[in-house]
């Protein structure tokens, strides 16, 4: 993987973005040599849809149906 200076990277930035395009290889960018980003090339299907796109990354772990304060602790309903 190629490393560029975050100060380069910024001069350069839209010719590097075309590069990666092209060559497909990802540019790692680094702050006093240490990466702070990556620049990949876009996958075949880069466009993202929104409405649905995190359908089944979600996981219930619990009971979401029932109450989670009883209804006697609560200070609106008491007497």
């Amino acid at each position: 993987m190629n490393e560029i200076s975050i100060s380069e990277f910024k001069a350069k930035c839209l010719g590097l973005i075309d590069e990666v395009q092209k060559t497909r290889q990802p540019l790692r960018i680094t702050r006093r040599g240490k990466p702070v980003a990556e620049v990949i090339p876009a996958g075949p299907d880069h466009t993202r849809k929104f409405v649905g796109d995190l359908v089944g990354t979600g996981k219930i772990v619990g009971d979401i149906v029932g109450h989670v304060l009883d209804v006697k602790d609560m200070e609106a309903y008491r007497d």
